[in-house]
C-alpha cells in the first residue's frame, strides 16, 4: 500500500489496522516524523516502544526480526521504531518479511523513518505492493497546509485560532509542524486550555510564548557549524542559550539543512554545484539569501561521504537529546562544536 501526504490523513488510520511494517520518507522529513507519530497512537496495541538505528541493521539485518519476534520482560506489547538514512533498513526488512514467510511467527509493528528515501528507493518499491506493509510519501509542505494542520493541532489541544495566527505560526517554524506543535502545546499550556475548556488564543498570548523564527533564530548557527566557522559557533550557541530556543528544535533545523545537502548531492551527481539552473534550486529549496552558504556547506560535506556520516551522528543527538533533556543544551553544544571542526579540517 502506498499513501502521500495528501491522503494520509484520510487512510492512515486503516492502514495502521490493516499493516504491519511502515515505511515513512520524502522530502519533508518533518511532515514523515510527525505523521509516523500519529500512526503508533492508531496502531491497535502498540506497547512499549523499541528504538533501532538503521545503520546497525545495515551491519546486522537479522536482528531486526530478532527484536519485532521477541517478547518485553513482562510479555508486553511492543513496536520497534527505526530511524534509519536511505535504504539502511532494507536488508533488514527483506529478511524479516523472508523469515516470516518461512514460518518464523508474527512480529510486532515495525515504523521506518527514512531521511532521504523516496518512493524510488529499493525498500519502497519492496513494500509499496504488499498487502501488510505501507509507504507513506511526504512531499515539501505549502504555507497552506502547514497552516491547516496548524488550525487542527489547536482544535486538538482546545485552542481556537484565527487563520492569520496559524500562518503566522506556521512561518515562524519554517514549515515544521513539529516545531508548530511545540508553540500550540506551549500556547495550550499558557492558557490553561483543553478540549473539554478551549481558550481563545490572541496575538498577545501568541507574543509571550511564541519561539523565535528559524531563520532569525537558528540559521546564523546552522550556517557557523556546517560552515566550519568555529569562532562564530561560541557566540551563537550562548545567544542561542540566552534566547531560550529549545535544543531539540536547534537541532531540526540541522537536521533539515543535512537533509537538503544529501538532496542536492543526489541530483547533482559528479556537476558542480553551479550546474543548478533556477528551477532545480527552487525545488530544492535553495533561496537567494542563503545560495552562497549552501553552496559553501556542500563543497564540504559531499567528500568522502560526509553526509552519511552527519546523518547519523544528527540521529544520534536527536536520541540522545531526548533521553537526557536535562543535559540536552551541554550535549548539543558539544557534539555541535565537533561537528563545526569537522568541517573547519575539509575547508
Amino acid at each position: 500500500m502506498k499513501l502521500t501526504s495528501r491522503d494520509f490523513a484520510a487512510k492512515g488510520r486503516s492502514a495502521a489496522q490493516a499493516c504491519s511494517i511502515f515505511f515513512f520518507c520524502g522530502q519533508d522529513e518533518a511532515g514523515a516524523s510527525a505523521a509516523a507519530r500519529d500512526l503508533v497512537t492508531w496502531l491497535p496495541e502498540p506497547g512499549e516502544r523499541v528504538e533501532m538505528a538503521g545503520a546497525d541493521l545495515r551491519n546486522d539485518p537479522a536482528s531486526l526480526g530478532d527484536e519485532a519476534r521477541s517478547t518485553s520482560l513482562f510479555g508486553d506489547r511492543r513496536h520497534i521504531w527505526v530511524r534509519a538514512n536511505g535504504d539502511d533498513a532494507f536488508a533488514a526488512i527483506e529478511t524479516l518479511i523472508e523469515t516470516g514467510d518461512a514460518g518464523a511467527g508474527s512480529a510486532c509493528p515495525v515504523i521506518v523513518v527514512a531521511t532521504s528515501a523516496t518512493d524510488k528507493s529499493r525498500t519502497a518499491k519492496l513494500l509499496e505492493k504488499r498487502k501488510d506493509a505501507l509507504v507513506a510519501l511526504f512531499y515539501p509542505p505549502d504555507l497552506r497546509s502547514v497552516s491547516q494542520s496548524v488550525r487542527s493541532m489547536a482544535d486538538a489541544a482546545g485552542v481556537r485560532l484565527g487563520g492569520d495566527m496559524a500562518e503566522r505560526i506556521a512561518r515562524a517554524a519554517n514549515l515544521d509542524v513539529r516545531l508548530a506543535q511545540s508553540e500550540i502545546t506551549k500556547l495550550a499550556i499558557y492558557l490553561d486550555a483543553s478540549p473539554q475548556s478551549p481558550r481563545t488564543a490572541t496575538t498577545e498570548d501568541l507574543d509571550a510564548v511564541g519561539a523565535v523564527s528559524e531563520e532569525d533564530g537558528f540559521m546564523p548557527l546552522v550556517d557557523a557549524v556546517m560552515g566550519g566557522q568555529g569562532n562564530r559557533v561560541a557566540p551563537e550557541i550562548a545567544r542561542l542559550k540566552q534566547l531560550g530556543l529549545n535544543p531539540v528544535g536547534v537541532l531540526l533545523a540541522f537536521e533539515r539543512r543535512a537533509a537538503q545537502l544529501a538532496r542536492i548531492a543526489a541530483v547533482l551527481g559528479s556537476q558542480p554545484y553551479g550546474a543548478l539552473d533556477k528551477g532545480e534550486k527552487a525545488r530544492l529549496g535553495i533561496f537567494w539569501k542563503e545560495e552562497r552558504e549552501i553552496g559553501q556547506q556542500l563543497a564540504i560535506w559531499r567528500q568522502r561521504n560526509l553526509l552519511d556520516r552527519l546523518t547519523h551522528a544528527l540521529v544520534r543527538l536527536h536520541r540522545d537529546l531526548l533521553t537526557n533533556s536535562q543535559a540536552a543544551e551541554l550535549l548539543l553544544a558539544q557534539q555541535l562544536t565537533l561537528i563545526a571542526q569537522l568541517a573547519k579540517g575539509r575547508r
